[in-house]
């Protein structure tokens, strides 16, 4: 039993689908209307699925917004690399009804907000694309990831990235 889970006790819902990693802990917990939790860890956020629940880890939350009671998720998916960066595309929005939310978004905010090490948005012809160099929970380091905006030419912001993920690796050239 890890350290947190000593102190505080555990906090894992009791009837939670997902199996958690070794000294994974629940940090909170809110019950979704319809089903399942939104579980919080240090981890990710599990989210209720089919068949159970899963983990979106803190960096592939791509946006995570509260209002009126629903918890809204964009998970951004890993579709591709340009050299050490990583490419994404946001799937669709995600709405979860919570009518006892706790600190599920608070916790949430923070996490994203605390897996990002720096941001900067570049115009692109006439899209643009984010480019975030993120901490992967579990991992030492970070990564930089890319998101362009739809329409956006995917070919030139892999070969932006690609420079970009260089010259972080190798400041001086």
């Amino acid at each position: 039993m890890s350290f947190l889970r000593r102190l505080l006790g555990d906090r894992t819902p009791p009837d939670f689908a997902g199996s958690l990693d070794s000294g994974e802990d629940v940090v909170d917990s809110a019950p979704v209307e319809g089903g399942g939790y939104l579980v919080v860890t240090q981890l990710g956020l599990w989210v209720p699925a089919e068949g159970g629940a899963r983990r979106v880890g803190w960096h592939l939350v791509g946006k995570a917004a509260w209002a009126d009671g629903v918890f809204t998720l964009t998970e951004s998916a890993e579709v591709g690399t340009a050299g050490a960066a990583v490419l994404l595309a946001d799937l669709p929005p995600v709405r979860f009804r919570l009518a006892a939310p706790g600190k599920v978004p608070r916790e949430a905010y923070q996490r994203v907000e605390g897996s990002i090490r720096s941001r900067h948005r570049q115009e692109i012809g006439s899209g643009g694309a984010w480019f975030v160099q993120r901490k992967v929970p579990g991992r030492d380091g970070s990564i930089l990831q890319v998101r362009p905006d739809p329409g956006t030419d995917a070919e030139l912001v892999a070969a932006i990235a690609e420079q970009a993920a260089a010259k972080l690796v190798s400041p001086a050239e």
